[in-house]
């Protein structure tokens, strides 16, 4: 995190959250006291903007010990509402899109170089968790060679509900993982498409697998089992491509 990408101060903090700046994190002095704190949460509450307590020495790192206990990050990119989403998306006559939810992947890497794929192939928007994902900052913008400025991206609080809205609105879900029943060739991409990819180490989380309509897998034939997840997403999203412009 750069001095670019951060609010410090109760009140510039509290100002950035009013004026609608993608607050991604506020971190909060550990035992805070401060006649505006009780002020500073109800605005995180009513924006529903993360919040962690964290050591002084941490914040010191940021602001050199002129933040008043708190330090916002700000977001690289606008986020874009899942339900509105789904309603543009609606709206396009004849379109077959194909949205990546990222299920709790960490690596900043991974998550520009899945951007770049998406944009590159066509993908309509990624969709991440607001807790427990690789922050989209300047840094996952570079490494996307710029695509997460192109690509609409939706944060949301619940992935089960992203689920369940998408199956609303005709949307099939696609679970990439090795515990598939079917190769991935053997996925009918020219229908739209919810394609769910896991974390780096434990994968996609049960609560989704068991959700998921369709569990697809990559063969493979070497000693080291898994994929990087951002191959493994290339190789799905190339699938789609191939299969909706022949």
């Amino acid at each position: 995190m750069n001095k670019q990408q951060i609010v410090y101060g109760l009140r510039p903090v509290m100002e950035a959250i009013r004026s609608g700046q993608q607050v991604e994190r506020v971190l909060m002095q550990n035992g805070l006291n401060s006649s505006l704190l009780g002020e500073l949460r109800a605005l995180m509450k009513e924006h529903d903007v993360p919040f962690q307590y964290v050591p002084v020495e941490r914040l010191n790192k940021y602001a050199a010990g002129n933040h008043q206990g708190v330090v916002a990050t700000i977001a690289a990119v606008r986020y874009k509402p899942f339900v509105d989403l789904m309603e543009e998306l609606a709206a396009v006559e004849g379109g077959v899109p194909l949205v990546l939810l990222l299920d709790h992947i960490t690596d900043v890497r991974n998550m520009g170089a899945i951007a770049r794929t998406a944009e590159c192939t066509g993908a309509s928007a990624l969709v991440v968790p607001d807790h427990g994902s690789a922050a989209i900052n300047e840094d996952a913008v570079k490494t996307s060679s710029g695509a997460l400025l192109r690509l609409p991206v939706c944060r949301e609080q619940n992935l089960k509900t992203v689920v369940n809205l998408a199956r609303q609105y005709g949307f099939q879900v696609v679970a990439a993982t090795e515990k598939g029943a079917i190769h991935y060739r053997e996925v009918d991409f020219r229908r739209p498409t919810l394609l769910v990819m896991g974390n780096e180490e434990t994968g996609i989380s049960p609560e989704l697998l068991r959700m998921s309509d369709v569990r697809a897998k990559l063969p493979i034939v070497g000693e080291v089992q898994s994929l990087n997840v951002s191959v493994a997403a290339g190789v799905f999203m190339y699938e789609a491509l191939e299969q909706r412009t022949k």
